[in-house]
């Protein structure tokens, strides 16, 4: 019997994380940790860069978002993410993990092309 309760349980548990997995990727959360994250690098950011830094949900695909930023104000953003990664769900991590990677990948092959250091 107390084979069944355990099996109750692990079969809880795994659809317990196999919710908290769907609903990281959940476009309303996407959207507000988006917003979270475009704050928090407008307000790291210095004074002449705060406008440069924006994240635009599309309206056709809810789940793809663009995010626009000076190339002299990528490491906010980047900072910004790395500063929530640890509040957000698994899954709206990995997605937010990407596109870190995918941001500072292009910051530093134009840093690159442009002669100037990535890593400043």
């Amino acid at each position: 019997m107390s084979d069944d309760l355990l099996s109750m349980d692990t079969i809880r548990k795994y659809a317990k994380q196999i919710e908290d997995l769907r609903s990281g990727l959940d476009f309303e959360v996407l959207a507000h940790w988006s917003k979270v994250i475009e704050s928090d690098a407008v307000e790291l950011a210095p004074d002449d860069l705060k406008g440069t830094i924006q994240i635009i949900q599309d309206e056709l695909l809810p789940m793809k978002f663009n995010f626009k930023a000076s190339k002299r104000a990528v490491p906010f953003l980047v900072q910004a993410i790395e500063k929530n990664l640890s509040e957000m769900p698994m899954a709206t991590r990995l997605y937010f993990q990407k596109v870190e990677d995918v941001i500072w990948e292009e910051y530093q092959r134009y840093s690159k092309t442009h002669g100037k250091n990535p890593s400043t």
